[in-house]
């Protein structure tokens, strides 16, 4: 459990993150959303205590420098890269093991889970950015703890990249573990999450079920195959729809669901040769929810 309380931080006369408050749940996936420049990182810094500022963080009813095992107990990566691009993977892996008192053997386990024991040997300036960033998974994993903050864990990994890591993330969650992960958008982690975090300008705006957050998105599109391309058109405008045709036979339709868009279509006789929604997104929902 994380519990986040009242956090804030100025810079000069701008304030970067102001009297932030949330918690954070043991067997959920936590996505903590927030424009570029919205807080997000800073409030990430204050909470393992990397910055100052007001307020605190407890990790289990602790603040970060009081846990007596912090890396056993808190597995953070911030996106920060190697300072040693010289170095080999596993030994990066096993210097960050050795000033936690974590065993070499540890090492090869976590290189193995995150998939990287192929290219263990290779120094780490030579390795991908998606290769980096399970690299800095790795040495989150590394103390086995009972939670994950991470910042932006997808950037650089590709659709399989990213399908691991949802799945990875989404089995450590039901062990009863607590994960918060990061991000301007997330769109590609996002909509497995069970919970939302939104910040913009540094205050909370959101806080709620992903599925709660989804629904917050505006303009669900329609899209609508059919001969009677005009007739539906005026049809759907008459009922205060925005429609748009995109050549052919096909319409989009925005400001009703599926449903409704069929009922319109059958009351006035015109044959659909194919309806179908586009479901609200996390990121359907970031956009209409930061913009406020």
């Amino acid at each position: 459990m994380i519990e986040v309380q009242g956090l804030t931080r100025k810079y000069g006369g701008a304030v970067a993150v102001d009297g932030l408050s949330f918690s954070v749940r043991p067997g959920q996936v936590t996505a903590f959303l927030g424009p570029n420049g919205a807080g997000k990182s800073t409030a990430l810094r204050m909470m393992l205590q990397l910055e100052r500022g007001r307020g605190r963080t407890l990790f289990g009813g602790r603040r970060y420098r009081d846990l007596k095992h912090p890396a056993r107990e808190v597995g953070a990566w911030l996106g920060a890269l190697p300072e040693c691009p010289r170095r080999r993977a596993r030994t990066e892996l096993r210097v960050l093991a050795a000033a936690h008192g974590i065993t070499r053997a540890r090492v090869d386990e976590v290189l193995d889970l995150v998939g990287l024991t192929p290219v263990a040997g290779v120094r780490v300036g030579a390795l991908s950015v998606g290769a980096l960033g399970r690299l800095g998974l790795a040495g989150a994993l590394l103390g086995d703890p009972h939670t994950l903050v991470l910042d932006e864990p997808s950037a650089g990994q590709d659709p399989e990249g990213v399908r691991w890591l949802r799945e990875f993330l989404r089995a450590y969650a039901t062990q009863g573990r607590t994960v918060l992960i990061a991000g301007p958008g997330l769109a590609e982690l996002a909509d497995s999450a069970d919970r939302v975090l939104a910040i913009a300008r540094g205050r909370l705006v959101a806080d709620e079920s992903a599925a709660d957050y989804r629904a917050r998105a505006e303009g669900h599109e329609v899209y609508v195959r059919t001969p009677q391309v005009d007739r539906l058109t005026d049809l759907l405008r008459t009922e205060g729809l925005a429609v748009h045709a995109h050549g052919g036979a096909v319409l989009t339709v925005t400001g009703a669901d599926r449903a409704r868009v069929g009922e319109i279509a059958f009351r006035g006789g015109v044959l659909i040769h194919e309806l179908a929604q586009r479901e609200a997104t996390v990121a359907d929902a970031f956009c209409t929810v930061t913009a406020k």
